[in-house]
């Protein structure tokens, strides 16, 4: 029986858990599916296209907020931490989903969201185009900064940040005090807290931008 694009799509999100972004290969792919690496071609042009795929059904899962109750820039937040558990759900959940732009139904239909709402809460077109792209590459970056710290898998151990804080030596101190004084509370802080904290400042940067359409109203 011939494999089908979900059966593939399935298996690679498995494998990719597995053996992370790196690891995942089209060869490797075939071999967990039992056929042969051809066969993935009928479906999947090269893997570029399989990413692709795997960025729409990784969005599958992301549920936005309600349109309604919310003022814009707090539907935002909601939907921008959304989007970061979403790609948190996945091992190089957010280095595979960077650099995918796939016309999808997925992708559109948050896309879509996103933009009708930028837009009714007064923002031109341009405006909001940016808007939306500054938000995912704010979530990506700082997921992928994220998901490097992290054990693969869930499994064994990840970088460990308050040791490599602790390989400051004392002339480097002295040399860049202010770092220095620093680098520990970087080292403890919280990644939900500094998410939150960098997250909020983006959005009141947009509230600068955005003149709140009749009725709309900002958090």
């Amino acid at each position: 029986m011939r494999v089908q694009r979900q059966d593939i799509i399935d298996a690679a999100m498995a494998l990719l858990d597995e053996v992370g972004v790196d690891g995942l290969t089209m060869r490797r792919l075939a071999g967990a599916l039992n056929i042969q690496a051809p066969s993935l071609y009928w479906h999947f042009a090269n893997k570029q296209a399989l990413l692709d795929a795997m960025a729409d059904a990784l969005l599958a899962g992301m549920v936005l907020p309600p349109d309604d109750g919310l003022p814009w820039d707090e539907w935002l937040k909601a939907m921008a931490v959304e989007f970061r558990r979403t790609l948190k759900s996945r091992r190089d959940g957010a280095r595979f989903y960077a650099g995918t732009f796939p016309m999808m139904d997925n992708v559109l239909r948050i896309s879509d969201r996103i933009i009708a709402r930028l837009r009714a809460a007064g923002a031109d077109g341009h405006t909001a185009a940016r808007a939306m792209l500054t938000l995912q590459y704010y979530v990506l970056g700082f997921t992928i900064e994220e998901q490097a710290t992290l054990p693969p898998n869930g499994g064994g151990e990840g970088v460990d940040l308050k040791r490599i804080a602790q390989q400051m030596t004392a002339e480097q101190a002295a040399r860049y005090p202010d770092i220095a004084a620093t680098v520990m509370l970087i080292a403890d802080d919280d990644d939900d807290a500094r998410f939150l904290f960098g997250l909020d400042r983006l959005l009141d940067g947009l509230k600068a931008v955005i003149p709140s359409a009749p009725g709309q109203r900002t958090g």
